[in-house]
């Protein structure tokens, strides 16, 4: 579950580090949002030389939770941090590279372009 004020580490290669969540889209009252929710968020840290800079604020998909994910078939999913992959406008992913497992369930949120991205798939 990521709130606001919820850090998240970047998943890509976007140049960024580190997001802090501003918001969460959907609804007008969303308290938190679990993996395939997109949020807004600004730059935390970031790496010299790229094109996201700190204190930028960017859209963001949530890949990864501490918070436990059950599945139908009764099997439970928690990972070891809270990412998120960095997305533009019609939510094709800013990266080239997405690093670290992401939950199978994005696939059926609509987010086959970081799925497709992604090394490993839970």
């Amino acid at each position: 579950m990521i709130q606001s004020q919820s850090y998240l580490n970047v998943a890509d290669n976007s140049g960024a580090r580190k997001l802090m969540c501003i918001r969460i889209l959907g609804a007008s009252d969303r308290k938190y949002a679990t993996i395939g929710d997109t949020i807004v968020a600004v730059v935390k840290e970031a790496v010299p030389n790229m094109p996201l800079k700190k204190s930028e604020v960017v859209r963001a998909v949530v890949v990864r939770t501490r918070r436990e994910l059950k599945r139908r078939n009764g099997m439970v999913i928690k990972f070891d941090d809270n990412a998120a992959v960095v997305v533009n406008q019609e939510g094709n992913p800013k990266g080239t590279r997405v690093f670290g497992p992401v939950a199978r369930e994005s696939k059926e949120y609509g987010l086959t372009r970081i799925v497709s991205l992604a090394p490993e798939v839970l």
